[in-house]
Protein backbone atom coordinates (compact mmCIF):
# COMPACT_ATOMS: atom_id res chain seq x y z
CA UNK A 1 0.00 0.00 0.00
CA UNK A 2 3.06 2.46 1.12
CA UNK A 3 4.44 1.59 -2.83
CA UNK A 4 1.59 2.55 -4.66
CA UNK A 5 0.86 5.33 -2.18
CA UNK A 6 4.32 7.07 -3.10
CA UNK A 7 4.34 6.62 -7.06
CA UNK A 8 0.53 7.94 -6.84
CA UNK A 9 1.94 11.18 -5.83
CA UNK A 10 5.07 11.03 -7.72
CA UNK A 11 2.34 10.81 -10.65
CA UNK A 12 0.33 13.84 -9.52
CA UNK A 13 3.73 16.00 -9.17
CA UNK A 14 4.80 14.42 -12.79
CA UNK A 15 1.01 15.14 -14.02
CA UNK A 16 1.59 19.09 -12.64
CA UNK A 17 4.64 19.55 -14.56
CA UNK A 18 3.79 17.89 -17.74
CA UNK A 19 0.90 19.94 -18.05
CA UNK A 20 2.91 23.16 -17.69
CA UNK A 21 6.26 22.52 -19.88
CA UNK A 22 6.74 18.86 -19.74
CA UNK A 23 9.58 16.71 -18.21
CA UNK A 24 7.32 15.32 -15.70
CA UNK A 25 9.46 11.74 -16.60
CA UNK A 26 12.08 13.71 -14.14
CA UNK A 27 10.09 12.83 -10.62
CA UNK A 28 7.97 9.68 -12.12
CA UNK A 29 10.43 7.52 -13.85
CA UNK A 30 13.07 7.31 -10.79
CA UNK A 31 10.07 6.75 -8.40
CA UNK A 32 9.05 3.91 -9.77
CA UNK A 33 12.87 2.93 -9.86
CA UNK A 34 13.33 3.49 -6.85
CA UNK A 35 9.89 1.55 -5.39
CA UNK A 36 10.64 -1.11 -7.40
CA UNK A 37 13.86 -1.87 -7.77
CA UNK A 38 14.23 -5.68 -8.98
CA UNK A 39 11.73 -4.89 -11.44
CA UNK A 40 12.31 -5.06 -15.24
CA UNK A 41 13.05 -1.83 -16.68
CA UNK A 42 11.10 -1.90 -19.85
CA UNK A 43 7.63 -2.74 -17.46
CA UNK A 44 8.53 0.29 -15.31
CA UNK A 45 8.89 2.41 -18.44
CA UNK A 46 5.34 1.03 -20.27
CA UNK A 47 3.88 1.65 -16.47
CA UNK A 48 4.84 5.24 -16.59
CA UNK A 49 3.83 5.92 -19.92
CA UNK A 50 0.06 3.89 -19.01
CA UNK A 51 -0.42 6.69 -16.51
CA UNK A 52 1.34 9.75 -17.70
CA UNK A 53 -0.83 9.71 -21.16
CA UNK A 54 -3.57 10.17 -19.74
CA UNK A 55 -3.05 13.28 -17.68
CA UNK A 56 -0.90 14.70 -21.14
CA UNK A 57 -4.73 13.85 -23.09
CA UNK A 58 -6.11 15.86 -20.34
CA UNK A 59 -3.74 18.76 -20.36
CA UNK A 60 -4.12 18.63 -24.47
CA UNK A 61 -7.79 19.19 -24.08
CA UNK A 62 -7.83 21.99 -21.68
CA UNK A 63 -5.55 23.89 -23.58
CA UNK A 64 -7.08 23.15 -26.99
CA UNK A 65 -10.22 24.75 -25.43
CA UNK A 66 -8.78 28.47 -24.02
CA UNK A 67 -5.68 28.72 -26.12
CA UNK A 68 -6.29 29.12 -30.11
CA UNK A 69 -4.17 26.45 -32.13
CA UNK A 70 -3.77 25.86 -35.89
CA UNK A 71 -5.27 22.10 -35.95
CA UNK A 72 -4.79 22.46 -39.94
CA UNK A 73 -1.06 21.98 -39.02
CA UNK A 74 -1.21 20.76 -36.32
CA UNK A 75 -2.93 17.58 -36.57
CA UNK A 76 -0.46 16.05 -39.64
CA UNK A 77 2.40 16.95 -37.30
CA UNK A 78 0.78 14.92 -34.43
CA UNK A 79 0.24 11.46 -36.98
CA UNK A 80 4.84 12.72 -37.78
CA UNK A 81 4.86 12.53 -34.17
CA UNK A 82 3.21 8.71 -33.81
CA UNK A 83 5.64 7.98 -36.55
CA UNK A 84 8.36 9.13 -34.97
CA UNK A 85 8.16 7.39 -31.90
CA UNK A 86 7.78 4.40 -33.75
CA UNK A 87 10.65 4.37 -35.51
CA UNK A 88 12.71 5.63 -33.04
CA UNK A 89 11.46 2.76 -30.77
CA UNK A 90 12.34 -0.08 -33.29
CA UNK A 91 16.12 2.29 -33.47
CA UNK A 92 16.95 1.28 -29.60
CA UNK A 93 16.54 -2.02 -30.40
CA UNK A 94 19.70 -2.00 -32.79
CA UNK A 95 21.84 0.24 -32.16
CA UNK A 96 23.45 1.93 -28.84
CA UNK A 97 22.41 5.03 -26.94
CA UNK A 98 25.58 5.82 -25.54
CA UNK A 99 26.34 8.72 -27.87
CA UNK A 100 23.40 10.47 -27.32
CA UNK A 101 23.89 10.30 -23.74
CA UNK A 102 26.57 11.71 -23.44
CA UNK A 103 26.04 14.50 -25.78
CA UNK A 104 22.01 15.58 -24.05
CA UNK A 105 23.05 17.50 -21.53
CA UNK A 106 25.61 19.77 -23.51
CA UNK A 107 22.74 20.04 -26.28
CA UNK A 108 20.48 21.21 -22.92
CA UNK A 109 23.42 23.30 -21.67
CA UNK A 110 22.74 25.71 -25.32
CA UNK A 111 19.02 25.15 -25.08
CA UNK A 112 18.72 26.86 -21.68
CA UNK A 113 22.05 29.53 -22.79
CA UNK A 114 19.98 30.56 -25.92
CA UNK A 115 16.64 31.16 -23.74
CA UNK A 116 18.66 33.18 -21.45
CA UNK A 117 19.95 35.18 -23.50
CA UNK A 118 16.68 35.88 -25.36
CA UNK A 119 14.69 37.57 -22.26
CA UNK A 120 11.99 38.18 -24.84
CA UNK A 121 11.66 35.24 -26.98
CA UNK A 122 8.67 33.47 -26.26
CA UNK A 123 6.92 36.17 -24.50
CA UNK A 124 4.64 37.06 -27.50
CA UNK A 125 3.09 34.54 -29.96
CA UNK A 126 4.00 35.68 -33.13
CA UNK A 127 3.81 32.58 -35.82
CA UNK A 128 6.15 32.95 -38.51
CA UNK A 129 4.19 30.53 -40.99
CA UNK A 130 1.09 29.75 -42.47
CA UNK A 131 -0.44 27.16 -44.36
CA UNK A 132 1.36 24.67 -45.68
CA UNK A 133 4.90 25.98 -44.64
CA UNK A 134 3.84 25.51 -41.20
CA UNK A 135 2.45 22.55 -41.59
CA UNK A 136 5.99 21.27 -43.09
CA UNK A 137 7.95 22.95 -39.99
CA UNK A 138 5.56 21.39 -37.35
CA UNK A 139 6.00 18.28 -39.40
CA UNK A 140 9.39 18.47 -39.30
CA UNK A 141 10.05 19.26 -35.14
CA UNK A 142 7.28 16.17 -34.42
CA UNK A 143 9.05 13.36 -36.52
CA UNK A 144 12.54 14.34 -35.27
CA UNK A 145 11.80 14.73 -31.82
CA UNK A 146 9.25 11.90 -32.11
CA UNK A 147 11.81 9.66 -33.13
CA UNK A 148 14.16 10.82 -30.18
CA UNK A 149 11.46 10.26 -27.92
CA UNK A 150 11.11 7.02 -28.87
CA UNK A 151 14.69 6.50 -29.19
CA UNK A 152 16.04 7.78 -25.84
CA UNK A 153 13.50 10.02 -24.22
CA UNK A 154 14.75 11.97 -21.29
CA UNK A 155 13.92 16.64 -21.86
CA UNK A 156 11.30 15.26 -24.84
CA UNK A 157 8.55 17.73 -24.17
CA UNK A 158 11.48 20.51 -23.09
CA UNK A 159 12.51 19.96 -26.74
CA UNK A 160 8.81 20.34 -28.50
CA UNK A 161 8.23 23.52 -26.53
CA UNK A 162 11.83 25.09 -27.65
CA UNK A 163 11.72 24.03 -31.28
CA UNK A 164 7.96 25.36 -31.12
CA UNK A 165 8.85 28.61 -29.94
CA UNK A 166 12.54 29.43 -31.55
CA UNK A 167 11.17 28.02 -35.04
CA UNK A 168 7.65 28.70 -35.21
CA UNK A 169 7.67 32.21 -33.56
CA UNK A 170 4.97 30.67 -30.76
CA UNK A 171 4.62 32.35 -27.26
CA UNK A 172 5.79 29.56 -24.48
CA UNK A 173 1.83 29.57 -23.67
CA UNK A 174 1.16 28.08 -27.30
CA UNK A 175 4.05 25.86 -27.72
CA UNK A 176 3.24 24.09 -24.09
CA UNK A 177 -0.50 23.31 -25.25
CA UNK A 178 1.32 22.19 -28.99
CA UNK A 179 3.46 20.03 -27.23
CA UNK A 180 1.07 18.53 -25.18
CA UNK A 181 -0.71 17.32 -28.12
CA UNK A 182 2.96 15.60 -29.75
CA UNK A 183 3.72 14.06 -26.55
CA UNK A 184 -0.04 12.39 -26.99
CA UNK A 185 1.13 11.01 -30.46
CA UNK A 186 4.45 9.76 -28.56
CA UNK A 187 3.33 8.30 -25.48
CA UNK A 188 0.49 6.47 -27.71
CA UNK A 189 2.99 4.82 -30.06
CA UNK A 190 5.43 3.97 -27.02
CA UNK A 191 2.11 2.30 -25.17
CA UNK A 192 0.67 0.30 -27.85
CA UNK A 193 4.33 -1.46 -27.97
CA UNK A 194 4.68 -1.47 -24.35
CA UNK A 195 1.17 -3.04 -24.10
CA UNK A 196 2.06 -4.97 -26.85
CA UNK A 197 5.12 -6.91 -25.13
CA UNK A 198 3.01 -7.18 -22.09
CA UNK A 199 5.21 -4.53 -20.22
CA UNK A 200 2.66 -2.76 -18.37
CA UNK A 201 1.04 -3.10 -14.59
CA UNK A 202 -1.88 -2.09 -15.31
CA UNK A 203 -2.84 -2.16 -11.48
CA UNK A 204 -0.30 0.47 -10.60
CA UNK A 205 -1.01 2.53 -14.37
CA UNK A 206 -4.27 3.03 -13.60
CA UNK A 207 -4.30 4.49 -9.61
CA UNK A 208 -1.28 6.38 -11.32
CA UNK A 209 -3.57 7.42 -14.05
CA UNK A 210 -5.66 9.33 -11.93
CA UNK A 211 -3.00 11.43 -10.00
CA UNK A 212 -1.65 12.36 -12.96
CA UNK A 213 -4.97 13.77 -13.91
CA UNK A 214 -5.50 15.57 -10.96
CA UNK A 215 -1.79 17.24 -11.46
CA UNK A 216 -2.39 17.96 -14.73
CA UNK A 217 -5.44 19.70 -14.09
CA UNK A 218 -3.87 21.80 -11.52
CA UNK A 219 -0.49 22.42 -13.81
CA UNK A 220 -2.90 23.06 -16.83
CA UNK A 221 -4.82 25.57 -15.06
CA UNK A 222 -2.02 27.57 -13.26
CA UNK A 223 -0.07 28.42 -16.78
CA UNK A 224 -3.48 28.84 -18.37
CA UNK A 225 -4.04 31.82 -15.39
CA UNK A 226 -0.34 33.20 -15.47
CA UNK A 227 0.66 33.05 -19.09
CA UNK A 228 3.54 32.40 -20.68
CA UNK A 229 5.72 34.27 -18.63
CA UNK A 230 4.79 31.42 -15.89
CA UNK A 231 5.67 28.75 -18.41
CA UNK A 232 8.62 30.15 -19.38
CA UNK A 233 10.09 30.14 -15.57
CA UNK A 234 9.09 26.63 -15.49
CA UNK A 235 10.62 25.92 -18.55
CA UNK A 236 14.25 27.00 -17.44
CA UNK A 237 13.92 25.11 -13.90
CA UNK A 238 13.00 21.62 -15.74
CA UNK A 239 15.56 22.61 -18.46
CA UNK A 240 18.24 22.79 -15.72
CA UNK A 241 17.14 20.22 -13.76
CA UNK A 242 17.65 17.56 -16.91
CA UNK A 243 20.97 18.93 -17.46
CA UNK A 244 21.59 17.76 -13.80
CA UNK A 245 19.86 14.67 -14.17
CA UNK A 246 21.62 13.38 -17.17
CA UNK A 247 25.03 15.28 -16.64
CA UNK A 248 25.00 13.04 -13.46
CA UNK A 249 24.20 9.82 -15.65
CA UNK A 250 26.08 10.32 -18.72
CA UNK A 251 29.51 11.59 -16.85
CA UNK A 252 29.28 10.77 -13.07
CA UNK A 253 27.31 7.59 -12.68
Amino acid sequence: MLELTTVALASLLAGFIDAVVGGGGLVLVPALFGVFPSSVPATLLGTNKGASVWGTAWATVQYARRVSLNWKALAPAAVFALVGGFVGAWAVTQVSTDGLRKALPLILVAVLAYTLARKDMGRNHEPRFTGRKETLVAGGIALVVGFYDGFFGPGTGSFFVFLFVRLLGYDFLHASATAKLMNVATNAAALSLFAYTGHIWWHVALVMAVTNVVGSLIGTRMALRRGAGFVRGMFVVVVSVLILKTGWDAFLR
